[in-house]
């Protein structure tokens, strides 16, 4: 049963807001939003009253372009409609977003994981796929069994391009670029809650509850 918790999670790439959103969503029986499942799920979307260059957000995906803040906005408020309680992950990106989110809804809880710069590019540049099956480790964290070997098939274990210290520190640097203003927005509006993202997954996931609970 769903506790109708309506939960936002903030924070850089390697925070840890992807396994951190599904534990809650576990935890309270609440819906994970994400930008990038809500625009799959709703590719054929007809947007053609936004009077914009395509009639469908599937339209941009497929070209690779950026879908319009308009389209985004309306998938992912139509998304939070269907849901009884919520956690949303990945959205607002910028502030334009944050604001309409603000007219759209309430949100009972604003958490921003804190974690060192140092520790993400750790975490970021420490992963590694299996080049067949996709399964995840990581040099530190979750090392394989055999080093460059994937546990379940063999396969080579690789670092992704976008993993590399030089993406990673520009990733950083983008989210630090976009997303401190939806940071201020809700800082100023006395919403937002900082929970430090260091320590284990159990670590951060206590202290998250220990905020939704008190």
């Amino acid at each position: 049963m769903s506790d109708d918790h309506r939960v936002l999670l903030l924070g850089p790439p390697g925070a840890g807001k992807g396994t951190q959103s599904d534990r809650l969503a576990a935890e309270y029986g609440l819906d994970v939003i994400t930008t990038g499942d809500a625009l799959r799920n709703n590719k054929q979307m007809d947007i053609s009253d936004l009077g914009l260059e395509y009639d469908t957000p599937g339209e941009y995906m497929d070209r690779g372009e950026l879908v319009p803040d308009a389209v985004v906005n309306e998938i992912v408020v139509s998304a939070l409609a269907d849901a009884d309680g919520f956690v949303l992950d990945g959205y607002p990106r910028n502030l334009d977003q944050a604001e309409y989110l603000s007219e759209q809804t309430a949100l009972d809880y604003v958490f921003l994981l804190e974690v060192p710069e140092a520790e993400l590019i750790d975490r970021l540049t420490g992963r590694r796929v299996c080049a067949a099956c996709g399964e995840t480790f990581h040099v530190d964290f979750d090392p394989p069994e055999e080093p460059g070997v994937c546990d379940v098939d063999g396969g080579e274990l690789v670092q992704r391009e976008d993993d590399t210290e030089e993406t990673v520190r520009e990733r950083l640097r983008v989210y630090e670029d976009e997303t401190a203003p939806v940071v201020d927005h809700y800082r100023e509006r006395d919403v937002l809650v900082e929970v430090s993202g260091e320590g284990t997954p159990d670590d951060v996931f206590d202290r998250l509850v220990s905020q939704i609970e008190s």
